[in-house]
């Protein structure tokens, strides 16, 4: 068997997370509480971190051996990613970060799925640090035109095989009986 690629299992977990920190604090604050002494201003925090988690982890890293499946869109965000280089590249400062943001969501209720799957994401992605292994784009392959010669196909240059002269004669039908 081949080896895992760790961080391919942390970008789901961590996509997954950041996804229900966002929806956990829109959940959790009911849609009123602008009175309630910083709650919004917590879960501002929430939706801006689930937002980073996500912008973040939207774009899957190449794999080592076979193919990726890229996700719809992905380009564009991949983009972004390539921009900030080694400090979105490098999966200690990921597992860093996504610890660091599992931290204040702890303190909320709406969002304690989100921080225990942001607190694994983070440890996925310290072992595939250790593991050395680093986020890398998804290059599209440039595609070469397609040449007319190319689709029409040289006739053959033997003749098809052939059974035996034997072979090929008709058996005498019987006559009479």
């Amino acid at each position: 068997m081949g080896q895992i690629e760790w961080a391919m299992w942390a970008n789901e977990q961590a996509l997954a997370s950041g996804l229900s920190e966002y929806g956990g604090s829109w959940a959790g604050s009911g849609w009123v509480g602008a009175g309630v002494g910083g709650r919004m201003e917590r879960l501002g925090v929430q939706d801006a971190a689930g937002v980073l988690v996500c912008l973040l982890e939207y774009p899957r890293s190449k794999r080592q051996k076979g193919s990726t499946m890229e996700r719809c869109g992905q380009k564009y965000l991949t983009a972004v990613v390539k921009l900030f280089g080694p400090l979105t590249r490098n999966y200690y400062i990921r597992a860093i970060l996504h610890a660091a943001l599992a931290v204040p969501a702890g303190f909320l209720l709406s969002t304690i799925l989100g921080t225990v799957c942001l607190g694994i994401a983070s440890g996925i992605y310290l072992l595939a640090a250790v593991r050395g292994e680093e986020w890398r784009p998804i290059e599209q392959k440039p595609r070469e035109p397609r040449q007319m010669g190319d689709t029409i196909k040289q006739p053959p240059s033997n003749p098809p095989p052939r059974p035996p002269a034997d072979a090929r004669r008709k058996p005498p039908t019987e006559v009479g009986g």
